[in-house]
């Protein structure tokens, strides 16, 4: 009976050797088993796998800001301050996707969002879609004055980033360095001033 009762077996994680009672939960597979701590560490690293992959294949294609120029320059005519400040825009919002925040360090790069500012007809919506063109990123417009708190009559943000994910078709991968453009962002302050009761369904 004792030789029996030795014969059996432990059951420990097969990749840390670490026994059933000292982790919260142990998995068990075909031929083996795995801890929740070995789970975390094998997620951590797929992740970080994923994101050196997508991040090389960005590195590749992510030009110098005067080669960004030079290209917009064949689909825009003039507007030669706004195309320069947007070449080094750009650059510089990839750049910061390309270097992830090491884990633990406190130095953090705030992401930077861009206004064109100009009358209609100027080329702010050519710009932004010659940009996503060149990049080979999603590309969306949302129109700003019917933008309203989620619940509310209109679109919500989350509806701006559906539409997003859409164009992407459904690749969440592409869609998170996608460009969202917002237009029309100056008629929300005139909006306010003479806001129609019939879109107020809030009571």
């Amino acid at each position: 009976m004792a030789k029996g009762k030795d014969s059996v077996s432990k059951e420990i994680c097969s990749f840390c050797g670490t026994d059933k009672e000292e982790v919260e939960i142990l998995i068990a597979g075909i031929s083996g088993h795995i801890c929740d701590r070995c789970v975390r560490q094998a997620e951590e690293i797929v992740d970080t796998e994923s994101l050196t992959e997508s991040t090389e294949q960005l590195k590749l294609e992510l030009k110098k800001p005067l080669a960004i120029k030079d290209y917009i320059d064949d689909y825009v005519i003039g507007q030669e301050e706004a195309k320069r400040t947007l070449s080094v825009a750009v650059y510089n919002h990839y750049k910061r996707l390309l270097n992830p925040p090491i884990k633990g360090s406190e130095v953090e790069l705030d992401k930077a969002n861009v206004i064109l500012v100009g009358e209609t007809g100027t080329g702010k919506t050519l710009l932004a879609k010659t940009i996503a063109k060149m990049l080979d990123v999603p590309f969306c417009i949302a129109d700003a004055t019917v933008l309203t708190e989620a619940g509310y009559v209109g679109e919500d943000v989350e509806s701006v980033l559906s539409r997003l994910l859409q164009t992407a078709d459904f690749d969440v991968e592409a869609a998170e360095r996608g460009i969202v453009f917002i237009d029309e962002i100056d008629k929300i302050a005139r909006k306010s001033d003479n806001a129609s009761i019939t879109r107020d369904v809030s009571g």
